[in-house]
């Protein structure tokens, strides 16, 4: 066999010149000829150092002579379609083995995350196995994280918003391969069912959201010290060194758009500019009012500006996210505590002449603020779209008269996003300078820290906490 040395890494700058080092991994790789196997078809055997644990495993079925294929840089997808593999690389795969590696497991209800090590399978047809280089906890990991009433999904790995390294490959993959950097995103896209199909639905029908991997409803994690099986979360599981994921779930975005940023499109800056791309359809001259300035709601205003909006109003508690909002295309500013005895929806129409907002978002996740969204937006053809989610399902009170009078509520699913097709095309204007995402970067930090992540974002503190797998230099905060 021939060796060939493999190294992928990456560096940031930090604002005191410090080198953070963002994703090292250094591999031995041994290739050899397959027998009978076409014309430069190569299996690559992988001795990999990571930081957790050595390993020795076996990879894909590579090829030579310049193909994509090859464990190097990929580049940006400038096709929504799949990019189909030879079939001898499906006739040839060699099986992956086990890697053990470092995971923050759930054990209880708002009980904070331990560090245990387990152990992740190989992925199985039609998945593959991502190395995580950053991950990013999102609201909807707290909602699940606090669920005291829900199903017992004891002990999890939580964590949807990341990005990573295909690391090996099952059987039947055609759209990954080892090495290509990946967003892997809780919502799938299949292709082929009457929803990925359609331009009105962003809803995979074969594929849909549920526990456990989306074909078996099995796990690929267990706890190496008892092999105790351990819940997967949203079909991510980004919460560990390792995870495995359908390929179905996994969109490929190239190395050239830094980690930190390709981690967020795969969940929250997606969800909210989807929202007021394709769901809301913003149009230019419109009035635009975001209930809520998280990241979501952010991602709100900075799309809702991208499709020409000239007013678009921010509400939230905290005065201090009007700096940030100005930023990214808030041009007015409401704190229900420092506006008396009105409700939000009367100093809207105030502000619209008496009208209402074109749009409204409510990007919190409480039923009262939806309705009053709904009251906010003006007759005719007011629409407001719900982004946020409450843990209690609580109904929304809205009077049918309003219905009738041309106003308008509709939910929003990571945006009405379809995950392969847009992504790629959210990479391409971060790369274009077109889609601002560092200011909502507020914190980064190491993965023994992520209980210290998981509190800031559940109290309020951060935009969105960059959980890096590999980190030196201590954390980069507020910014930097």
């Amino acid at each position: 066999m021939q060796p060939v040395t493999h190294s992928h890494a990456r560096r940031l700058k930090t604002k005191k010149d410090s080198t953070v080092s963002l994703m090292s991994q250094r591999s031995t790789i041994y290739r050899s000829r397959i027998p009978g196997g076409g014309g430069g078809m190569h299996v690559f055997h992988v001795f990999s150092c990571a930081s957790s644990s050595a390993s020795f495993h076996y990879c894909i079925i590579g090829a030579q002579h310049g193909s994509r294929h090859q464990a190097t840089p990929n580049r940006l997808p400038t096709t929504s379609s799949p990019t189909r593999l030879p079939l001898a690389m499906e006739q040839n795969r060699v099986v992956a083995r086990p890697i053990r590696c470092k995971a923050a497991v759930c054990k209880a209800a708002g009980e904070p995350l331990e560090m245990e090590e387990v152990e992740v399978a190989p992925p199985r047809a039609h998945e593959v196995r991502i190395k995580v280089v950053c991950t990013s906890p999102c609201h909807s990991d707290i909602t699940f994280w606090r669920m005291k009433d829900g199903p017992n999904m004891f002990p999890c790995i939580l964590g949807h918003e990341a990005v990573g390294v295909v690391e090996s490959v099952g059987e039947h993959v055609q759209e990954a391969a080892v090495g290509d950097t990946v967003v892997p995103v809780f919502l799938a896209q299949c292709g082929e069912c009457a929803d990925c199909r359609s331009a009105r639905s962003n809803l995979c029908s074969a594929l849909p959201t549920r526990p456990g991997m989306p074909r078996d409803g099995t796990t690929r994690f267990s706890l190496a010290a008892t092999g105790e099986p351990v819940h997967n979360f949203l079909s991510v599981s980004s919460f560990a060194e390792y995870t495995v994921v359908d390929v179905a779930h996994v969109v490929r975005v190239g190395d050239a758009l830094p980690p930190e940023k390709a981690c967020l499109l795969s969940c929250g800056v997606a969800t909210g500019i989807g929202a007021a791309w394709k769901v809301a359809a913003v149009e230019p001259g419109s009035t635009v009012a975001v209930f809520g300035l998280g990241a979501v709601g952010l991602a709100v205003a900075q799309g809702s500006k991208m499709r020409g909006a000239t007013r678009i109003i921010g509400i939230d508690l905290n005065p201090d996210k009007f700096e940030t909002g100005k930023k990214l295309g808030i041009t007015d500013f409401v704190n229900p505590n420092g506006i008396g005895e009105q409700t939000v929806s009367e100093v809207i129409k105030e502000m619209t002449g008496g009208a209402g907002a074109d749009y409204c978002f409510e990007c919190i996740g409480s039923v009262s603020v939806m309705a009053e969204a709904f009251r906010s937006s003006r007759m005719g053809w007011g629409k407001t779209v719900v982004l946020g989610v409450d843990g209690s399902a609580a109904p929304i009170s809205i009077p049918s008269l309003d219905i009738m009078r041309g106003r308008s509520v509709v939910g929003s699913y990571l945006g009405g996003i379809k995950p392969k097709d847009d992504i790629p095309v959210l990479a391409r204007k971060c790369l274009d300078k077109e889609l601002e995402l560092d200011e909502f970067i507020t914190h980064q930090m190491g993965f023994d820290e992520i209980n210290r992540g998981l509190d800031l974002l559940a109290q309020g503190k951060c935009l969105r906490c960059i959980i890096w797998m590999e980190m030196d230099g201590g954390a980069v905060e507020d910014g930097a």
